[in-house]
């Protein structure tokens, strides 16, 4: 089974890049974030002529919006509400097999890492901290087949960005995200796929800043997109070693590209 992650950053308006990426990859499902449309606006029609009938959508108007498209059924869809709030950031369903995926799209927390001066990093932090109660929470950690995936806007290790020294103060991968993070990853036991399958001394990025005119030569990036497996689903996520998880930089290149490349992972199941 293949699961694909992306920040497609307005469906609508990338549309025909989903489209051919599902025709390119054929994924089994595919989560994107950043939807940017109400759930009535989601173009539901190209999803199903291309073959993936099975949707589950969270929306708003013109912000945030997750959602799942898939070949086989959904079931048990849920839009949990964090912080007390309607921003649509995520959804989860099960698979005909059992297995439980959670779409996530954290806040990016503004531009100063600074809680009291920032609402916006506040929110972020105590989004991310709302999830890890939760998750702590939640039973079955060590044989319930669960998926979290999404754009969770935190690139947590050294190599995870462009230079470690220069961003530290940067919202992203300044400590006290990263210290969240680990949190939320702990909390269920949760494996972070991509680092498990490549050394933490490689860098490993799936977003470049459309500020930088030639975002290939400049390699600004910083890994912001991520799928992680609970343990009951560790060896079927690394059982293809390095070929299993792909991220798919030349969807950067496409003509007015997200921002972000999606990531596929083959699940030996």
């Amino acid at each position: 089974m293949k699961i694909a992650t992306w920040n497609i950053n307005s469906v609508r308006l990338r549309i025909d890049h989903v489209v051919s990426f599902l025709k390119q990859e054929s994924p089994d499902v595919l989560c994107l974030q950043e939807i940017k449309c109400q759930e009535d606006q989601f173009p539901a029609k190209a999803f199903i002529e291309a073959g993936y009938s099975n949707l589950a959508v969270a929306g708003q108007k013109g912000y945030h919006g997750v959602a799942i498209a898939s070949r086989t059924p959904l079931s048990d869809v849920e839009k949990r509400r964090f912080c007390d709030n309607d921003d649509a950031r995520h959804i989860a369903a099960t698979l005909p097999g059992g297995e439980r995926i959670h779409n996530f799209y954290i806040p990016a927390g503004g531009d100063e890492p600074d809680r009291e001066a920032n609402e916006k990093f506040d929110h972020k932090l105590n989004f991310m901290t709302e999830m890890a109660e939760w998750f702590s929470a939640m039973g079955g950690k060590d044989k319930a087949k669960r998926i979290l995936v999404g754009d969770l806007n935190v690139a947590p290790h050294e190599n995870d960005v462009w230079s470690h020294k220069q961003l530290l103060k940067i919202v992203s991968h300044t400590p006290v995200e990263v210290e969240h993070l680990e949190t939320i990853l702990t909390a269920h036991n949760w494996i972070d796929v991509a680092r498990a399958l490549t050394p933490d001394s490689e860098k490993l990025y799936s977003w470049w800043s459309y500020r930088s005119r030639d975002w290939r030569a400049s390699n600004r990036g910083r890994r912001l997109d991520h799928i992680w497996v609970s343990p009951a689903l560790k060896n079927a996520a690394l059982k293809n070693g390095r070929d299993g998880l792909t991220i798919h930089e030349k969807c950067r290149s496409w003509v007015k590209p997200s921002d972000h490349a999606p990531i596929t992972l083959d699940l030996a199941i």
